[in-house]
């Protein structure tokens, strides 16, 4: 099996596993880490995705899903994460559950030292806004890990982060 066939397996199982459990809105920025993803929910008849200029905008989107009775998450990529400070706020003070697919860079084999600063600040920053971050390695990791958060969002309320690692991705050349 090549690297892009298991790649799309992962991404595939995952894209499974936010429909089953009931994701029906999915906000993104573009992102090379995500198209599969955007793409499943594109061409999903039964989903509404919705292409956002700014991440911040996505946060509102997940938290309208929410009042809506609807289940959304949001797909950016880890340089995008300082863009939802504020919306987070809202978040965190309204106690809205909120999801989000966060593609990593910054660390494992990244070659572009732009990409360094905000891929060290992902987490702290997030756990500064009370979103939970779960990180994931292998594909396996991917899946499972994107069910636990689903869990801890429909059932336990909570706010939580699923990054996607450079180990999973794979580092981007510069």
């Amino acid at each position: 099996m090549s690297d892009t066939e298991i790649t799309a397996s992962w991404q595939e199982r995952v894209y499974r596993t936010l429909r089953t459990n009931g994701v029906s809105q999915f906000a993104y920025v573009p992102d090379a880490g995500h198209r599969h993803l955007i793409d499943s929910a594109l061409t999903d008849p039964d989903v509404h995705a919705v292409a956002c200029t700014t991440e911040e905008e996505g946060v509102g989107v997940v938290a309208g899903a929410h009042l809506g009775g609807e289940l959304g998450v949001l797909l950016m990529q880890s340089s995008g994460v300082g863009n939802t400070i504020n919306f987070l706020s809202l978040i965190q003070h309204c106690s809205f559950p909120f999801l989000t697919l966060v593609t990593m860079r910054g660390d494992y084999g990244e070659q572009n030292p732009w990409q360094y600063a905000m891929g060290r600040a992902v987490e702290p920053t997030l756990a500064a806004m009370g979103v939970i971050t779960l990180r994931a390695d292998s594909p396996d990791d991917a899946v499972a890990t994107v069910d636990a958060a689903l869990g801890m969002t429909t059932v336990g309320g909570r706010s939580v982060a699923v990054l996607f690692s450079q180990r999973l991705l794979g580092a981007k050349k510069f």
